[in-house]
């Protein structure tokens, strides 16, 4: 008998300790569980693994627990996540064929988190499907409280819009789109600044009728992708309150470097766009952002001619929630961080002079 409590004394701590080195698994939360808070315009074609796609899509989660790991799968290309954890900034790296970095989080404490992803490199540059988190082994989560928006903004632009070399120095670079963030464009910024929920359509490069890439504008205004062959966006479940549209850069650039001129139709290319942009969103307020955010300083005199015509027959039309504003803030190259901020204020303190706006602020 007392052989017997021996041995099954030694049988239990050798299961104790082979627990102890085993460890308990993680809880894995999956990207289909309804607690997770999606904001952007996500594929959800696969529910188990949306593909982010565009800059400034954001997930949200509320989790506890002392750790918790990032799961990613499919990465294409380049893309930076600024992952916010009680707000605590970390910059993670998710970049085809390598390891992800920064994606793994420890010593966080046993208390209650809040988890905040945002996109900040641009679509053009790479996609990735989110397969979920793994905490703590037994830790719970919860559905983080939705922001308090109280409107919504899309923006349809380029370069500038994207944040592109933004937080560059004096030499621009487009090697590591580290440096390159949406989370402090002016698009973010002002949506920060007026309480709004956005999505940032744009795409470095585009432009009205010609550009540095293949796709046009009017061609992704309802695409998941930026691609003209991409599967069409669901339109019905975000509808902005107010769209920005911030291109026309790229026409000029483009055709000054290939020494061609400047193209003679991009007045009615421009017109077509802002007609697609209604026939998208009936009930929105479409706003036409042209100065330095439609060309580069020194400003060009066939570009400003050319779009101050496409704005006065669209306004002249029986479209009457149509404005414009012609930005001020002067910069070199693309605009950095100072000038994202100054444009943002420059934007936000004309907005809240228009009438379409009061009922937002």
């Amino acid at each position: 008998m007392k052989t017997a409590k021996i041995l099954t004394g030694i049988i239990l701590l050798l299961s104790m300790s082979l627990s102890l080195v085993a460890g308990e698994p993680n809880q894995r939360i999956p990207a289909s569980d309804p607690r997770f808070l999606y904001e952007g315009r996500l594929d959800f074609s696969d529910k188990g693994a949306p593909v982010v796609i565009w800059e400034a899509s954001r997930i949200g989660l509320d989790f506890e627990g002392d750790t918790l790991e990032l799961i990613f799968d499919a990465i294409k290309g380049q893309n930076y996540i600024n992952a916010e954890i009680d707000g605590q900034n970390t910059i993670v790296e998710a970049n085809e064929g390598k390891p992800v970095k920064n994606g793994s989080f420890s010593g966080l404490g046993q208390r209650r988190h809040r988890l905040s992803l945002f996109k900040r490199s641009e679509a053009n540059a790479g996609t990735l499907q989110f397969r979920g988190v793994d905490l703590a082994p037994g830790a719970q989560a919860w559905a983080p409280q939705p922001p308090a928006y109280k409107l919504k903004m899309e923006f349809f632009g380029d370069s500038c819009s994207v944040g592109a070399c933004n937080e560059d120095g004096p030499v621009e670079q487009w090697k590591d789109r580290r440096t390159h963030n949406s989370a402090l464009s002016y698009t973010t910024l002002l949506a920060s600044e007026l309480a709004a929920d956005h999505r940032n359509i744009s795409v470095s490069g585009m432009g009205v009728v010609t550009g540095y890439t293949k796709v046009k504008t009017d061609e992704i205004l309802d695409r998941l992708y930026p691609t003209k062959t991409s599967p069409p966006a669901d339109q019905t479940m975000w509808t902005p309150d107010v769209v920005f549209v911030a291109v026309g850069g790229n026409d000029f650039l483009f055709t000054a470097e290939k020494g061609q001129p400047f193209p003679e139709n991009f007045a009615e290319g421009y017109i077509a766009l802002v007609r697609s942009v209604r026939a998208a969103y009936p009930a929105a307020h479409i706003v036409l952002l042209g100065g330095t955010l439609i060309s580069e300083p020194p400003r060009t005199e066939a570009l400003d001619k050319a779009w101050e015509a496409a704005v006065q027959r669209i306004e002249a039309g029986d479209d009457k929630s149509v404005s414009h504003y012609v930005c001020k803030h002067v910069y070199g190259g693309h605009p950095k961080v100072a000038d994202h901020r100054a444009l943002a204020q420059e934007i936000v303190g004309w907005l809240k002079q228009q009438r379409f706006m009061q009922p937002y602020l």
